[in-house]
């Protein structure tokens, strides 16, 4: 079985819908990580030296490769990626191995089954 990692960087506003799209589009569970920063092509403006940019989570899914795309997809729609500039990005990467997984293969194996 080979893999795919989708990384998405969040709205921490949009990440519990985010989450939830992705689940009910084939992913068995996500890593967030809280509070991380970004900068788009225009620097975020600040007051009296503070920040007025909003707070992003990362989403890290390890994904079985034949659901990347879709779940990618349906990351992208609701976290409205391409409608609204700074809402986030999501991008996918080949993974090599993967290692802690077991406990899901079975659960996954039955799914692509079932999807291809």
């Amino acid at each position: 079985m080979h893999f795919k990692l989708i990384m998405a960087f969040v709205e921490d506003a949009r990440t519990d819908d985010v989450l939830d799209a992705a689940r009910a589009a084939g992913a068995t569970g996500a890593t967030v990580i809280n509070n991380a920063r970004g900068e788009g092509l225009q620097q975020k403006k600040t007051f009296l030296g503070l920040s007025l940019e909003t707070q992003r989570d990362v989403l890290l899914f390890l994904v079985e490769e034949h659901l990347a795309r879709h779940i990618l997809e349906e990351i992208a729609r609701v976290g409205d990626f391409d409608n609204s500039p700074g809402t986030g990005i999501a991008v996918q990467i080949d993974v090599e191995d993967a290692v802690g997984i077991s406990h899901q293969l079975s659960v996954l194996a039955d799914r692509i089954e079932e999807d291809l």
